[in-house]
């Protein structure tokens, strides 16, 4: 898997002061997406464990409050298949940090089983993710005034407790 970019201190891309991870790779290639370049798997910088160790160490102080995936597409399977390991070693070192993520797929339709985009981790990934904002953008529905999301049809659920009742309950109106 590739990286985009790592921004700490991020206060756009969830709730608090966070640790954010762009990856590389999508497939939705949505109109007017704001980072394109993000679109090639192969774009920016290869992960590795010392980004791993990077990440964990930025999400060290008490006032960042956790991580977002964001991308590309982190429900790519093959960024899927990396990004449950981070996420594995951010719920073990840090349990009281929240992992947001981003997607352009609809959970319900593309991530869960039998959906397009569910793989082998998909199940494990989905189990460490506090707030998934899901739904692909959509310019002819753009909303500045929406908290976390860019088009009226994005959603902001509270994934723990969807996947327990097992119907998508919203975070975010």
């Amino acid at each position: 898997m590739y990286y985009g970019n790592i921004k700490t201190f991020d206060i756009a891309n969830g709730e608090g002061v966070r640790t954010t991870l762009f990856v590389s790779g999508c497939r939705n290639h949505c109109k007017n997406c704001f980072q394109p370049q993000t679109w090639d798997f192969n774009y920016g910088k290869p992960f590795t464990e010392e980004t791993i160790r990077y990440i964990l160490d930025s999400l060290k102080p008490s006032y960042v409050v956790g991580i977002t995936l964001l991308g590309g597409e982190p429900f790519e399977p093959e960024n899927q298949r990396e990004l449950v390991k981070l996420c594995k070693k951010v719920k073990s070192e840090y349990p009281n940090k929240t992992i947001w993520a981003f997607t352009g797929y609809i959970l319900d339709q593309d991530i869960l089983e039998y959906g397009r985009k569910h793989c082998e981790v998909t199940d494990e990934l989905l189990s460490y993710i506090d707030v998934l904002v899901d739904g692909p953008f959509i310019q002819e529905q753009k909303n500045l005034m929406l908290a976390f999301r860019g088009s009226e049809n994005q959603r902001v659920i509270d994934l723990q407790k969807s996947l327990k009742e097992k119907e998508v309950i919203l975070y975010l109106e």
